[in-house]
């Protein structure tokens, strides 16, 4: 028989306790937090919609539609890694694992799906209807678990509350913009993506703040970019995969994969590397949270790039040699800067000196003019070994620097 358990700390684990945990909130400095299997699985259906971001960008990239491609890309990564976010740092603080939370978690995940369903013709016919109606059925199983944590966790109901307020608003703002004609949809977007991004601070603003969990936290981003990475290997591998049948081996199409394997590998090794990122406050950690979008829309990106690389290199894409290897190059520069800012925040990570790093981008971008010497496949993995001498070159400054620190 089920029953209702009042724990001030309810723990997660691997099978449902009881029917209903009251939800007090997590300790934020339990020992030895980890991801739960829930929190697993709701990251494997947020691949589906990185995937089709991903893929409606790389055949936007394939027709030299960069403009429109990117745009629309931008505007619908921003709702997938949102909604994952806002999920993650709920969950680090509330998360009961009872039935009911369970059951929210199930529409938010269905919501996913629906988003990703609308992907292709928010890309191909700047429809949204599909991706808003996604977005917001993961936003009211949001709403619905915040009024729960105010409802049962009395120290944290005027946080909660304002979380519950102010998400609500903004999806209305989200329907409305349904009807925005012309240039009014980008503006009223970008209008509301400032309302998503300012209710977090504006609810924690005073009062107690949530339980959230920094290593937890911490955990479930590196968590999503090992699964971001994972989508731009299978991107490639499918890509590859794709020109042997139709083409056969190629040297071009060897040396994209090995590049591109590179440039995957070196991203890895340089996002986790290094001490863990540190969240002292709530400023540091919304800053860290936040910059996360940019990297993951760049490493989600990187496949899309690649696999334009390997259809211009089997001459399926119009595009230019240089403007396949800018596909490449451009989210590599981006990760690089945006990662090097985050870990000197955080005392994170592998940056020895920035201008390491900056030489790094330079040499990558620079790489863009080489095909014409080097060939599109000889540029990519030229910017493969590029990372990794960026890489060899802040390890090797941190090593240093930390030994003479201990000396």
């Amino acid at each position: 028989m089920w029953e209702r358990v009042n724990a001030e700390q309810p723990v997660a684990g691997h099978r449902i306790s009881a029917w209903w945990q009251v939800m007090r909130g997590r300790d934020p400095q339990e020992a030895h937090r980890a991801s739960t299997p829930l929190e697993l699985f709701f990251d494997l259906c947020f691949v589906v919609a990185v995937a089709q971001a991903a893929v409606q960008l790389h055949h936007a990239l394939a027709e030299g539609h960069w403009a429109a491609g990117l745009a629309g890309y931008a505007a619908v990564f921003f709702a997938i890694w949102w909604a994952w976010m806002n999920f993650t740092w709920f969950a680090s603080a509330y998360d009961t694992d009872d039935v009911p939370y369970r059951l929210l978690t199930l529409l938010q995940m269905g919501g996913v799906l629906v988003l990703a369903a609308g992907v292709a013709p928010a890309f191909q016919r700047y429809d949204f209807t599909v991706v808003v109606i996604g977005y917001v059925i993961m936003r009211v199983a949001m709403i619905a678990q915040w009024l729960r944590a105010a409802a049962e966790h009395p120290e944290g109901r005027a946080a909660a509350l304002r979380y519950a307020a102010g998400i609500a608003v903004v999806q209305l703002g989200w329907i409305a913009r349904l009807w925005a004609p012309g240039t009014w949809a980008w503006i009223t977007f970008l209008v509301l993506v400032a309302a998503e991004l300012a209710v977090p601070a504006w609810a924690e603003s005073r009062g107690r703040r949530t339980n959230w969990h920094p290593e937890h936290i911490v955990e479930r981003y590196g968590l999503f970019t090992i699964i971001v990475l994972g989508e731009v290997i299978l991107a490639t591998f499918t890509a590859v995969q794709s020109s042997l049948a139709e083409r056969g081996l190629s040297s071009s199409l060897l040396l994209i994969a090995v590049g591109g394997l590179a440039l995957v590998f070196g991203l890895w090794w340089i996002y986790f590397t290094g001490p863990a990122a540190r969240l002292p406050t709530l400023r540091v950690a919304l800053s860290w949270g936040y910059g996360h979008y940019v990297v993951f829309a760049a490493i989600a990106a990187l496949g899309a790039g690649l696999e334009a690389a390997v259809d211009t290199a089997g001459h399926h894409a119009h595009l230019s040699e240089h403007a396949a290897a800018l596909t490449v190059a451009i989210p590599v520069v981006i990760v690089l800067g945006v990662l090097a800012a985050l870990h000197l925040m955080t005392g994170a990570g592998t940056v020895g000196h920035p201008l390491l790093v900056a030489a790094g981008a330079v040499v990558v971008l620079a790489l863009t003019w080489s095909p014409p010497v080097l060939g599109l496949g000889g540029a990519v993995l030229a910017m493969g070994l590029v990372l990794a001498a960026t890489l060899t070159a802040n390890l090797v400054v941190s090593i240093r620097r930390h030994a003479a620190v201990r000396a």
